[in-house]
């Protein structure tokens, strides 16, 4: 395949829906503008908050001027889906990414992600994750890494973007904005249900190892019946789309596998105190090949 690479760096939005993170909002917004590389937009979507979310960005606003932050609301209907496409309408780049609200990305995310879209191929795009707030960090890391390559060697047909950690060109957006499933009863993985809208459109999604975004592993703090719930939403969203049932095994049967262990370990830090929110190691492990 002939790669055709555009002459120069395309400019990029990064989306944050938000629904009361006045504990994590500052310090995700302190990681997306301390890019090697800045972005050239940061979009907070204030998803009718009920504590100091909006204020805590207007703060960050007033005590960084020379970012470019925006705060918008979203106030027409709860959820994730609405207030994410309320960003990505809003957005200005030609590259629009988007974040959950307790990520941290990695220093030189932006400076990848823009690499990469200079490639006329790519419609998406997506990375590992590192679970801050877990031990054993950068095996974690490496960990992810490989799980999602061999996800994207097996669905070659429905390659997913991860919702935490992602990008897309705002022509793809354009394309399948109208038919995005709004999923009023919340029983979808609202990132995989877009994967399979960028699929219908033959839109290709493409895989950056060095694309790398710190999130928490909260989710695992949950008991067993609402993680599984959680998992489950993967065979909700595929079979709504009719697509191939093998594509729900891996991911399901990898999430269920590791619960118990990863579980214990959240129990066991808990009981020795919870520790703050704190940015990736200085020295993400460069991770290779895609």
């Amino acid at each position: 395949m002939t790669v055709e690479v555009a002459d120069r760096l395309p400019s990029v939005s990064l989306v944050i829906p938000a629904y009361n993170e006045e504990e994590r909002i500052a310090a995700c917004l302190t990681a997306a503008t301390e890019q090697t590389q800045p972005i050239d937009e940061i979009i907070v979507v204030d998803n009718s908050s009920t504590d100091d979310t909006a204020a805590i960005v207007r703060r960050f606003q007033r005590e960084h001027p020379d970012a470019s932050v925006r705060l918008i609301a979203q106030n027409a209907r709860q959820g994730v889906i609405p207030t994410r496409d309320a960003g990505f309408d809003a957005a200005r780049g030609e590259v629009i990414g988007r974040i959950d609200a307790d990520s941290l990305l990695a220093p030189e995310w932006a400076r990848h992600v823009r690499h990469r879209f200079r490639d006329q191929h790519i419609d998406a795009l997506t990375g590992p994750v590192m679970y801050y707030d877990m031990p054993f960090r950068r095996f974690g890391l490496k960990a992810d890494d490989r799980l999602r390559k061999l996800l994207m060697r097996l669905n070659r047909e429905y390659r997913f973007v991860f919702g935490s950690n992602m990008a897309l060109r705002a022509s793809a957006w354009r394309d399948i904005r109208d038919e995005v499933c709004q999923d009023e009863d919340d029983l979808f993985h609202e990132d995989i249900d877009l994967s399979i809208h960028l699929a219908e459109h033959h839109l290709f999604v493409g895989y950056e190892p060095n694309m790398v975004c710190g999130i928490s592993a909260r989710r695992l703090d949950a008991r067993f019946r609402d993680y599984s719930d959680y998992v489950q939403r993967f065979r909700r969203t595929y079979r709504a789309h009719r697509c191939n049932r093998h594509l729900e095994t891996v991911p399901q049967a990898v999430l269920y596998m590791i619960y118990p262990s990863l579980h214990g370990l959240r129990h066991l830090r808990g009981r020795h105190g919870d520790q703050p929110l704190c940015a990736l190691p200085e020295r993400v492990p460069v991770l290779s090949g895609r």
